[in-house]
């Protein structure tokens, strides 16, 4: 029996040596869409690289640029806070842009306001000048992290998207990598400030590289209507919620006036929002989507990996320059074990789901590498061996490589082409979101049990500073301003008593990281464990336009019928009856692990 199966898929390139001309002009034509796919995807690589140097090349740096300005902790956490915020609030804007206007043109935007408003950072005088710049920093990164997945969506399928890992992994690596270095090497050597202005070249190559090489198919226009109620509101939740978690404990009591204020502000602006989202047209999040089982539980998976990735990130950095008093060049270096384990996993694995087409069981291995990651992070004091640490940042990596990227993907595999833009943006919205809550919340508890921990050894600390003399003074007033200290210029005497108060403090900071990464793996294991499907998403519109989509997308639209037929059964004869073809179908589609 003769059936036919898509002229891109596997079974067509495995008859290679075929003499059919048709096996011939599939190879020419994939090679053609492949060069097509690289020379797409040169401007939106090296816009995604300028926003990861820009983002990385400060991350070592940060806690000298903090103590330079006069910041204290809860100024380091709103520095980062700040771009999180702003980057989680704006995601779903830029989604729903994204299925209203020209994509390539919001992208183009995007990466303007980012570079600008990191290069004016770099003017920054005091602490709040410095968090206004990083809030509008983030509306550009929302913009970049929302739009980059979209438009690859648009020129690659969710099945060959692991074929391509290689390229995004390069750029991450330079970026991940070299970013914390040069930025380290800059502060060292030159100055901190130079830091934000290290972008601005490969900004523009990125516009005009994008300008000349990204063509995006074109969509059909429709009227706009933005939800800016919905943005006003989803603000105001989430900011409420984030100033009462940065200053409860210190500024005021858990159990106060202003908690109640706060958080029954945050409740009563979610409702609202909940109510306004339901009623409104054109919803910024559309709350049907949670509807599908898949996105909901990628949903919940997102939060807690947003917090793994983001919080302990950020902290680490602290841990290599306070508790191990490493400059920012050497922190850069010290965190490579885990920039190493997020490429090598988020390439390795992408290039396995390509191959087989099976993603569940390497998220599931993911979920469990968070976990463990976290938890031995959790056990780090100022003098653990380096090779320890070292271990538990590269699993802690793995995971996030394994899971990050595959959860947005699965989402837009089983997304509505018209939703594609909400559906990759809601993921994302929710994994800053949980970045956003776990760096104020990790901050908090740093801040609260490092106050804590001084405090108890105010004995020891003021016999360590009367053994340094005349220099004493100086560094008792630094310590009790609440400034972080350059703990790497401390006299040996106080710089290990500072060393492990803050490695106890950052430690028990990453304790908090566990439970949710618990709740990630639970999710992972319930999402339903669709095959990916090898239609972009400009195929998927030109299908269902054409009506061809006569199954769904979730379940197989690569068995959608080909002009070419490829033989797959020596038995073949010259009519087949409807039975049959509808048995062959159910075996051109993928196998369900």
């Amino acid at each position: 029996m003769a059936t036919s199966t898509p002229a891109t898929g596997p079974v067509a390139t495995a008859s290679a040596g075929s003499t059919d001309p048709a096996a011939g002009s599939t190879n020419a034509d994939e090679k053609r869409h492949h060069r097509q796919v690289l020379q797409a995807l040169t401007g939106l690589l090296l816009g995604m690289f300028v926003s990861m140097l820009a983002s990385t090349v400060v991350s070592t740096s940060l806690p000298v640029i903090v103590h330079d300005l006069g910041g204290d902790q809860a100024a380091f956490t709103w520095v980062v806070t700040a771009t999180l915020l702003t980057t989680a609030i704006s995601t779903p804007v830029w989604g729903k842009l994204a299925d209203l206007f020209n994509r390539k043109l919001l992208i183009q935007i995007a990466i303007v306001i980012f570079v600008l408003a990191t290069a004016a950072a770099g003017f920054s005088q005091d602490p709040g000048t410095l968090i206004a710049f990083r809030a509008v920093q983030g509306i550009g990164a929302g913009g970049l992290a929302a739009l980059s997945q979209v438009i690859m969506a648009d020129i690659i399928s969710p099945r060959e998207r692991g074929r391509y890992m290689g390229l995004f992994g390069a750029v991450m690596a330079v970026a991940t990598v070299g970013g914390p270095l040069l930025g380290g090497l800059i502060t060292d050597t030159i100055d901190w400030r130079w830091n934000f202005f290290i972008a601005l070249p490969f900004a523009v190559a990125a516009l005009v590289m994008m300008q000349r090489t990204l063509h995006l198919p074109s969509r059909p226009k429709v009227k706009a209507r933005i939800d800016y109620f919905g943005i006003v509101l989803l603000s105001t939740a989430v900011s409420l919620l984030l100033i009462w978690v940065t200053n409860a404990g210190k500024d005021y009591d858990w159990w106060s006036i202003e908690t109640i204020l706060m958080v029954g502000g945050a409740l009563l602006a979610a409702v609202v929002f909940v109510i306004v989202e339901l009623r409104s047209k054109e919803p910024l999040i559309p709350l049907t989507m949670f509807r599908n089982r898949t996105f909901t539980l990628a949903v919940i998976a997102s939060i807690s990996i947003g917090i793994a990735m983001f919080g302990t990130s950020v902290f680490l950095s602290q841990y290599m320059q306070l508790a191990r008093g490493a400059t920012p060049t050497e922190a850069g270096l010290m965190t490579i074990p885990m920039i190493g384990g997020l490429l090598l996993a988020s390439i390795v694995i992408g290039g396995l789901v390509t191959k087989h087409g099976h993603w569940k069981p390497y998220l599931i291995v993911g979920g469990v590498l968070l976990i463990a990651g976290s938890f031995l992070l959790s056990t780090i004091e100022y003098d653990t061996n380096f090779v320890l640490v070292s271990l538990y940042m590269f699993l802690l990596g793995a995971g996030v490589g394994m899971t990050m990227q595959n959860l947005v993907l699965i989402v837009q595999n089983t997304a509505k082409p018209s939703e594609i833009g909400v559906a990759s943006s809601g993921v994302t919205f929710f994994r800053s979101l949980g970045g956003t809550i776990g760096v104020s919340v990790m901050g908090a508890a740093l801040a609260t049990s490092a106050t804590d921990l001084f405090a108890q050894r105010t004995d020891e600390i003021g016999a360590a500073i009367m053994t340094l003399g005349e220099k004493g003074a100086a560094i008792a007033a630094q310590l009790q301003s609440g400034t972080i200290p350059q703990v790497s210029a401390l006299p040996e005497a106080i710089r290990v008593i500072v060393e492990d108060i803050y490695a106890q403090s950052i430690a028990h900071s990453f304790l908090i990281a566990v439970p949710l990464a618990v709740i990630s793996l639970i999710a992972i294991i319930f999402l339903p464990n669709q095959p990916l499907t090898r239609m972009t998403t400009s195929e998927r519109v030109q299908a269902s336009e054409a009506d061809l989509a006569t199954v769904s997308v979730a379940e197989g639209m690569d068995a959608l019928t080909a002009t070419a037929t490829v033989k797959t059964q020596a038995e073949s004869s010259a009519s087949a009856t409807p039975e049959q073809a509808s048995h062959a179908a159910d075996e051109a589609r993928p196998t369900r692990r």
